[in-house]
């Protein structure tokens, strides 16, 4: 049986936390901050647990 590679676009938008939830990126976070207020930017700073619903689609593309 040959090895299960990672999901190279998974890999690049989610990671697992030392106690081993998933973890991605809100949305809207990556650019365009000059078009954001300053408070709406601190906002999509933090990273949000996946959607319990995809919680084992996302496991399984990452190989865990």
């Amino acid at each position: 049986m040959p090895k299960m590679k990672t999901h190279s676009g998974a890999k690049k938008r989610f990671r697992v936390t030392g106690s081993g939830k998933l973890m991605h990126q809100r949305a809207r976070h990556v650019h365009k901050f000059q078009e954001r207020t300053s408070s709406a930017a601190r906002r999509l700073v933090n990273d949000k647990p996946v959607a319990e619903a995809d919680v084992r689609r996302v496991k399984r593309m990452l190989g865990l």
